[in-house]
């Protein structure tokens, strides 16, 4: 089947990123957009949709057969080997405290002076818990509920880490 819209979709994420896209530019209120393009962009999504969809399910239907690879159950340690790169950059920094919740990095204290620093690595401010925090892509929250900090400790565990800057106070 050849695509007059669509390029390369291999998944369905990418499929209906691609769809978005496509309806901004030929929607039927822009100036390039027409009703028949409209039409044309739908039934081309239907059709990839169902294909993608199809392979989707087989594969899930594999793996809950007993067919799923050793591979794929296996940890990520690329995870473990991001959260590592980012303690090295700051592990630095004097005056602030991190703590390691689950697969979570926490980051309070005298932060202001490294707040662009923070930003540039990826944490992001938590504002009620007046902390900075940084997870990698593979986190995805399953629910609306919002906990404290002490109740996410008590649910993960945690691990202060003793930074450069309190070793140097200690020291003094």
């Amino acid at each position: 089947m050849t695509n007059t819209y669509f390029n390369n979709v291999g998944t369905l994420e990418e499929l209906r990123k691609q769809y978005k896209e496509l309806l901004k530019q030929y929607h039927p209120d822009n100036p390039n957009g027409s009703t028949e393009a409209t039409q044309e962009i739908n039934a081309e999504y239907d059709k990839l949709f169902q294909i993608l969809k199809n392979k989707h399910d087989s594969k899930t239907a594999d793996s809950d057969k007993g067919k799923s690879s050793y591979e794929d159950m296996k940890y990520d340690f690329s995870e473990d080997e991001k959260l590592r790169e980012i303690l090295q950059s700051i592990i630095t920094f004097v005056g602030i405290n991190i703590e390691i919740i689950g697969c979570w990095i926490w980051i309070d204290g005298d932060t202001y002076a490294h707040k662009g620093s923070l930003k540039g690595l990826g944490f992001k401010w938590a504002k009620e818990k007046k902390k900075w925090y940084f997870h990698t892509e593979a986190f995805r929250k399953k629910s609306h509920k919002t906990l404290s900090i002490n109740d996410i400790r008590n649910y993960y565990g945690s691990t202060e880490v003793e930074t450069e800057g309190r070793k140097q106070l200690k020291q003094a």
